[in-house]
């Protein structure tokens, strides 16, 4: 979330009108995030979030907005975005799609104070998450392929300055390292993409739903549960054991990892974090912008994972290697193999 567009009073006018709204008491700009403008709407009779697509087509508007559909006819606490009089979920505005959401209550909280019972019901929803995206047949593009972010580096690596050049080859080697042993032929559905902590409300120990589902595409599921290691699971320079094994348990609780997963795992983390150690580089670093209207993403963080992951630096890999050899259980997965296979 973010704010790079402005928004006229006749828009509001119209939203009123077009929503049934009643009086607008106020419309407030949201800093938080990084890539949307974002508004928090409230009338008389409800709190409403405004999102204005900066970057997004049309057609990929509508097929975000037909997946949260689609998750909230199955009950998944997601964002659940609204029609208006005439049955639209968005309407142009110059050359951009605006849409409505109810405003979801409940409190995000900082990766620091997430507690086991947070994290196992964040795996839980995760695994929700992939297994419900099985039912959904159409297909959204992967705009962070590994493909595609190889080539978005190749971009970025001519901007960068020249005190840049250990990060650059940092980079390029393991582009390359990846290009050799990072799997493709992984189970693969629907997935987030970009599951941090500003990214969950919950109430108590309860999540109440999961946001931000701009990167959500079909994908690789271990690297949907990389990056959330990734985000919920890096603490204080270095991965954590105990935060790793809740996480893993509450989304086993629904979806039981294969062995090619388990073996991938330690790859996808890698990636995961050059993903965003890329992404950030070319939305943040070179990009900068008053921090009065976004809030800035150090692509430090996610390096200094990606130096933890390469054994450049300590920082509780070899912890995590040992837990996913040995997160393993071949009684366990051959008995959800064999329930399947009764079921058919």
């Amino acid at each position: 979330m973010a704010v790079y567009t402005e928004l006229k009073k006749p828009l509001i006018d119209e939203l009123a009108d077009d929503y049934n709204l009643g009086r607008i008491a106020s419309v407030t700009p949201i800093a938080e995030g990084s890539v949307n403008s974002n508004y928090l709407i409230e009338t008389a009779k409800a709190r409403l979030l405004l999102r204005v697509d900066e970057v997004k087509s049309e057609g990929e508007v509508k097929r975000e907005i037909d997946l949260l559909a689609f998750l909230r006819k199955h009950s998944f606490p997601c964002p659940h975005p609204l029609q208006d009089r005439m049955g639209r979920v968005y309407r142009d505005y110059n050359g951009k799609c605006v849409s409505l959401f109810r405003y979801l209550e409940g409190r995000v909280l900082p990766v620091a104070r997430l507690r086991q019972a947070q994290l196992e019901n964040i795996g839980h929803a995760l695994g929700e998450l992939h297994v419900i995206g099985k039912g959904y047949k159409k297909g959204i593009d992967n705009r962070f392929s590994f493909e595609r972010i190889a080539d978005l580096y190749i971009a970025v690596r001519g901007r960068l300055p020249s005190y840049f050049r250990k990060v650059i080859r940092t980079l390029e080697d393991e582009i390359e390292y990846l290009t050799r042993y990072l799997e493709g032929k992984l189970p693969k559905g629907i997935i987030h993409g970009d599951l941090f902590a500003d990214n969950l409300l919950f109430r108590g120990e309860k999540l109440m739903a999961m946001l931000d589902f701009e990167a959500a595409c079909r994908g690789k599921f271990i690297f949907d549960i990389a990056t959330a290691v990734n985000a919920l699971c890096f603490v204080e320079g270095g991965y954590s054991l105990d935060r790793f094994r809740h996480l893993l348990r509450g989304y086993e609780s629904v979806r039981t990892l294969s062995l090619a997963e388990w073996d991938a795992f330690p790859n996808e983390l890698r990636y995961s974090s050059l993903r965003f150690t890329v992404t950030r580089l070319h939305d943040f670093f070179l990009r900068p912008i008053n921090g009065s209207q976004r809030v800035n993403k150090d692509f430090n963080e996610f390096f200094d994972r990606l130096r933890v992951l390469r054994r450049e630096r300590e920082g509780g890999m070899e912890a995590l290697l040992m837990a996913m050899a040995t997160g393993y259980d071949y009684r366990k997965y051959q008995k959800v193999k064999a329930g399947e296979r009764l079921k058919a």
